[in-house]
């Protein structure tokens, strides 16, 4: 058992916003057996499709949320954005934005990095997959332009939560990948003869240049590598692992 036996994880930045509901999933309360123990909620994993939709069962509903508004995509890497309008699954997309109340937008990780973005002032929500292409890409600061074009989101009214992914000490990289990140976010390991990544330092760059307020930024103390025993990593698993979710929506006042 370990200290985080708990099917998830509220982040602290919206805590004081009660019609916000906004988690991660940890991979603990689950029934799926090993490798994906135990609460593996990714719909493209070598685990029984019984034992996916059970988990995400439990874990929607610690959350009270209706799997019937809930909102994914089959993420591909890149820096497409969807405004959502109605629930379901949709194709090709790393970010999802919505005004919309009980629509419950997720992204799905296991390395990548989740981040979480709540509009105080429009009442709006993100939800973005960011793994090295989609933090190259800028996916993050596209995502908080989209919605200040879509809804007119003020930046300084926003909160966000840059999630649980792969740290810096375990994320090792070689120079294809290294060149892409400026240096601010990259450091060289003369043991290795690699570049060590910090996936968070760099998306939560662009919220911050995106004019977000660093004081409105939450960040996961956590890492999928050093805490493989509460989180899913694609890398520590050899490619064989479950996923877990991230998901953000807002409660309609009744």
């Amino acid at each position: 058992m370990t200290a985080l036996e708990t099917l998830h994880l509220i982040p602290t930045v919206f805590q004081p916003f009660r019609n916000v509901t906004a988690a991660e999933s940890t991979r603990h309360g689950g029934v799926s057996p090993l490798p994906f123990a135990s609460l593996n909620v990714g719909l493209n994993t070598a685990d029984a499709p019984e034992n996916v939709q059970e988990n995400r069962r439990r874990f929607f509903a610690s959350l009270a949320i209706d799997p019937e508004q809930v909102v994914s995509s089959h993420q591909v890497h890149q820096d497409r954005i969807l405004k959502v309008t109605e629930p379901g699954r949709f194709e090709g997309y790393d970010a999802l934005i919505t005004n919309r109340p009980d629509h419950f937008l997720t992204v799905t990780v296991a390395d990548c990095t989740p981040i979480l973005i709540y509009d105080a002032g429009q009442k709006a929500v993100a939800a973005i997959h960011a793994g090295w292409r989609g933090t190259v890409a800028r996916i993050v600061e596209k995502t908080v332009a989209a919605m200040q074009e879509q809804f007119g989101t003020q930046p300084a009214d926003c909160y966000a939560y840059v999630g649980t992914c792969i740290d810096l000490c375990s994320f090792e990289v070689g120079n294809e990948v290294a060149d892409q990140f400026d240096k601010a976010y990259k450091q060289f390991d003369p043991a290795q003869q690699k570049f060590r990544i910090d996936l968070k330092a760099a998306n939560v760059a662009q919220l911050a240049k995106a004019g977000l307020p660093m004081g409105q930024i939450g960040i996961s103390p956590y890492s999928t590598v050093l805490h493989n025993l509460d989180f899913y990593s694609y890398r520590a698993g050899n490619g064989t692992t479950g996923r877990m979710l991230a998901v953000i929506g807002i409660r309609s006042a009744e």
